[in-house]
């Protein structure tokens, strides 16, 4: 019998500590969160806010304490709407903004910094990007341009942003305001209709039924950023309640209401048994 070396022995299964659920299902990288929620000791209780983006596009100002996170505000893509935008929900930064910064009113596609007035600080706060791969260009970047724009003051660099050259080591300016009124949604589009007008009818459905074009898409979005300037605020929805909700589960039925059910499949069982008893008979 050949001998075999136990890798882990008897003392480390049972020193072993599980890992925290986000973790085990791969939602959360905590290495990152606590280098982002950690405050210095001499600055007591005060909150360290980090701006957290997600996918559908959702932007939320969070600070963490001891009970759990504790949201200040948040901007939503199905908010769009609202403000004239009914197609792309998922490529649209979102303006976060402050009375006293305004931010930066017309987008160039130049990197804006907020500069402090004399009365108080910007609204400083961390980016989170979670578990996302932070590639050039990614929308995670666009929702910073948006709440950078909006007056927000996220410390970053601009090797991210869409446009810019990693051989030329800066920011082409044209190609990133591109970007953020939805040029590359338009260049796609003028792909399409000439190569595959079948695929344009498809992808573009909503567009189409909307009757926008590939040459509206920058003046739609620079309505879009003006509405949402004049009236940030969220609305409420106006859908009514269901009537009626929709059930997933079988009702719980009562003592009578199962016997019943009882009596009666009973009752099927004795039929069909004497339907086959009058049968045998018939055949003898």
């Amino acid at each position: 019998m050949t001998f075999v070396k136990a890798q882990k022995t008897k003392a480390y299964f049972k020193r072993f500590q599980v890992k925290f659920k986000r973790r085990r299902e791969g939602k959360a990288d905590y290495r990152a969160r606590t280098r982002l929620i950690n405050q210095d000791k001499n600055k007591y209780n005060t909150p360290k806010y980090h701006f957290v983006v997600r996918f559908d596009i959702i932007a939320q100002i969070i600070s963490a304490s001891i009970t759990g996170d504790i949201m200040l505000v948040a901007a939503y893509g199905h908010e769009l709407p609202q403000y004239g935008l009914e197609v792309g929900l998922k490529t649209m930064q979102q303006h976060i903004m402050d009375k006293e910064y305004e931010g930066n009113v017309e987008a160039i596609g130049e990197d804006f910094l907020v500069e402090p007035a004399e009365s108080r600080r910007p609204f400083r706060a961390l980016l989170d990007v979670g578990l996302v791969r932070t590639t050039t260009g990614n929308d995670v970047f666009g929702a910073l341009k948006g709440a950078q724009d909006g007056g927000l003051d996220i410390p970053h660099s601009d090797k991210r942003f869409a446009g810019f050259s990693k051989d030329g080591k800066q920011l082409d300016l044209e190609v990133h305001r591109k970007y953020i009124y939805g040029g590359h949604v338009a260049a796609y589009m003028r792909n399409l209709m000439e190569d595959e007008p079948e695929k344009y009818q498809t992808h573009f459905s909503e567009y189409i039924k909307r009757g926008i074009e590939a040459d509206d898409m920058e003046e739609l979005y620079k309505k879009v950023h003006a509405a949402i300037r004049a009236d940030p605020t969220a609305k409420k929805s106006e859908k009514e309640p269901p009537k009626e909700h929709k059930r997933y589960n079988l009702k719980r039925l009562t003592y009578e209401e199962r016997k019943a059910r009882l009596i009666e499949r009973l009752n099927a069982l004795n039929s069909a048994t004497g339907v086959d008893d009058d049968d045998t008979d018939d055949d003898e």
